[in-house]
């Protein structure tokens, strides 16, 4: 984005220059020497203007915004310029950074909840904010407060600013938080992370609120994310980073149009799309990012870069743009982009990307395989109790209120959903292997209710399914070695040592690992690698059925690709089936042959996932798709959102009629006639009205529609 151009994607007029950094470094002092997290940044930003900045974790995102906001430790180095509006950061006294922060410049934190101050109210603390900086009364801080809770979305804003921060929700926080960046109209606001551990809905949200936010303030904005899909329909320029530097910028536009560094390239090939319907592998990049307190020299990425060559090594590229550019706003830091655009190189015409395998099973009609899981109108509540000294129960949290699946031999069931919609019970109540408080599990054709109280039955079924956690570092064992690791389901099921000794190479081999480090302990292993030692547990005893509970969502988008073809190689190899839950329908759309949509502990939705990806029925999964975002600039920009209002209803009443309706799109647009139907009558599951689909939706006014 040049300053010739008006205005911002999101409207705002680009004004003067408000931020420069210039050569800024940091460092962090180790025993084993310094940490060069932050190794020369050069950016300008200016009024008005968004900044996107994407790397994988540990390229130095968050610590160049922190360095920012003056907020690192005291033990750390910073060296080079940060000039906010000519004054000068890099050296200030805290005095001085104290009276600019919340003032002139302002932060958006990843968890608000940490962010915020447990023992204040919401309102105190964004009215210190304002007291802080401005000569108002105690009265006027707290109106200003309201004021501002209006402006972000948070309905109710006059009882809501006598809240604490534990009784709001996550997107209620982060609004919050919001509030009070631009309690004082900075001229930057620094946002890291704030959408990403946020459900999708509410991070549209977000979003939106961001938007409002700077036309509000006029504020430049600095956002930080891992997610291309945000960043493609957000900013205005793109900073791609990697091992401290940044290694690629140019406007939105130019950089999804036509990457020039081969990391760019990959982060973007490795990104799963709700928009794409064929089936090919993602791009993974291979390795991992290099030790910044061990780094010498030369081009970071080379080790894992596919194009590299002995020129690459001998030093350390420069950020520049090619020869003949118009404006010098494209540059980036390798010594091959010209062959890169002379090719208009994809990320697969530079990443070896493995062929996707064809499963057996995967010719075979679905309705003559075998039946792997069914589940019924599973019901699972929890008691509320209240009193200090003797608990009594005072109410009743309906966590799974008519949940149905049907998962056959050699197929992966997406499970998807906000939070609280009850996933993560249906997941306990299979693993649980118990019969169920109301309606009917049945697992390789043995309902559970036959089960009873039979240890002896429920173990010689408990080697036919697994699961795969979401955080492989708590899952593992940090005390035992990955080989004692990986074994423990086999001594479990009765294995000779002679069997355990031969499985446990023969399982590292087939997840990507070197055998050879099976004497390592978890800590010693990457992320990625991590996820892969919890899946090789997960085969141990050759499961018909793998529980996949969000096992890509703490993974950098680099590392996910690799690990989602893993799980779709193994799929197709062992005939396995899978039960994926996740909150990313992007990921579902890549992993997934079939999806259930569910909502307040319900399923709304179901069927194959090219139908309900491109016929949605229920508003829900309408909303649900229409918020996950696109990395294709000009797609993100043209879509029409729909917005979800609002938190889903408490979990605590049980719900009449229909659950969503407080909250959808469609309901609000009925007359009196056909709302009260809403209100009244359960919907239940009806078929898609096209011919030859098992497609059905829980809605009484279902509408075709396609928000991708």
């Amino acid at each position: 984005m040049t300053a010739a151009m008006a205005s911002s994607f999101s409207g705002v007029e680009i004004g003067e220059v408000v931020l420069e950094v210039e050569n800024l470094t940091v460092g962090f002092p180790t025993p084993n020497g310094v940490v060069k997290a932050v190794r020369g940044i050069d950016l300008t930003l200016r009024r008005g203007e968004v900044l996107g900045i994407v790397g994988e974790s540990g390229s130095g995102k968050s610590v160049t915004a922190t360095a920012i906001m003056g907020l690192l430790a005291p033990t750390a180095v910073v060296g080079g310029s940060i000039r906010l509006g000519g004054t000068e950061l890099v050296g200030a006294t805290d005095k001085r950074l104290s009276g600019l922060r919340g003032a002139k410049i302002a932060m958006v934190f990843q968890d608000p909840l940490s962010a915020f101050t447990p023992v204040y109210t919401i309102g105190d603390q964004i009215a210190e904010t304002v007291l802080a900086h401005r000569k108002v009364s105690k009265q006027q801080a707290t109106e200003r407060a309201v004021e501002l809770l209006k402006i972000v979305g948070i309905p109710d804003a006059e009882r809501r600013v006598r809240a604490f921060p534990h009784e709001l929700s996550g997107g209620m926080r982060q609004r919050a938080m919001i509030a009070m960046a631009i309690a004082n109209d900075p001229d930057v606001i620094l946002a890291d992370e704030p959408t990403t551990a946020l459900d999708v809905t509410i991070q549209a949200q977000i979003i939106e609120v961001l938007r409002t936010a700077q036309r509000e303030t006029g504020a430049a904005l600095i956002f930080v994310s891992h997610d291309l899909g945000v960043i493609a329909g957000f900013a205005d320029r793109v900073a791609v980073m990697y091992a401290g530097r940044v290694v690629e910028t140019a406007t939105v536009d130019e950089l999804f149009a036509q990457p020039r560094m081969p990391y760019s390239l990959g982060l973007i090939g490795a990104v799963p799309r709700l928009d794409q319907s064929v089936h090919e592998a993602l791009v993974p990049i291979p390795g991992t990012p290099p030790s910044l307190l061990e780094y010498s020299g030369g081009c970071p990425f080379a080790d894992r870069c596919p194009m590299v060559i002995p020129a690459c090594r001998a030093a350390e590229p420069a950020l520049r743009a090619l020869p003949g550019d118009p404006d010098e706003s494209h540059t980036a830091a390798c010594i091959r982009s010209e062959e890169i655009v002379e090719r208009s190189a994809t990320p697969r015409d530079v990443f070896p990307t493995p062929e996707v395998t064809i499963a057996a099973l995967d010719r075979v009609p679905r309705d003559e395989r075998e039946v792997v899981l069914h589940v019924d109108g599973l019901v699972k509540t929890f008691p509320l109790t209240g009193g200090a000294v003797f608990k009594r129960r005072v109410g009743t949290v309906w966590a799974v209120d008519g949940v149905d699946l049907d998962i056959r031999a050699g197929e992966t069931l997406g499970l998807v959903g906000e939070s609280g919609s009850g996933k993560s019970t249906t997941l306990t109540e299979i693993m649980n292997l118990l019969p169920p408080e109301a309606g009917s599990i049945e697992l390789l054709g043995k309902p559970f209710a036959e089960l009873g109280s039979s240890r002896a039955a429920r173990k010689s079924l408990r080697s036919d399914v697994s699961i795969v956690f979401q955080d492989p570092m708590a899952s593992l064992d940090p005390r035992m070695p990955v080989a004692e690791v990986i074994a423990e389901p086999l001594r479990a099921a009765g294995r000779s040592t002679e069997q355990i000794d031969a499985r446990v190479p023969e399982l590292m081999s087939l997840v990507g690992l070197d055998p050879n480090r099976g004497g390592l302990f978890p800590h010693e292993f990457s992320g990625g690698q991590r996820q892969r030692i919890s899946i090789a547990r997960a085969l141990a005893v050759e499961p018909r059925l793998i529980v996949l509970d969000e096992p890509v969502s703490a993974l950098d988008v680099s590392i996910q690709a690799g690990v989602l073809n893993l799980l779709a190689e193994l799929r197709a190899r062992l005939g396995l089936s899978y039960l994926f839950v996740s909150h990313d329908l992007s990921v579902i759309r890549y992993i997934a042959d079939r999806a259930s949509v569910m909502y307040l502990g319900r399923t709304v939705e179901t069927g194959s996932v090219e139908e309900i990806f491109e016929h949605p029925l229920h508003p829900y999964t309408q909303a649900l798709l229409s918020a996950v975002p696109i990395p294709d600039p000009v797609k993100e920009r043209s879509r029409e959102r729909i917005l979800v209002q609002g938190d889903p209803p408490s979990a605590t009443t049980r719900q009449t009629g229909c659950r969503f309706r407080g909250r959808c799109q469609v309901f609000a647009m009925l007359d009196e006639t056909r709302r009260t139907k809403c209100v009244e009558v359960v919907p239940l599951p009806e078929p898609h009205w096209r011919v030859g689909t098992d497609h059905t939706a829980a809605c009484h006014w279902p509408v075709d529609v396609d928000p991708i």
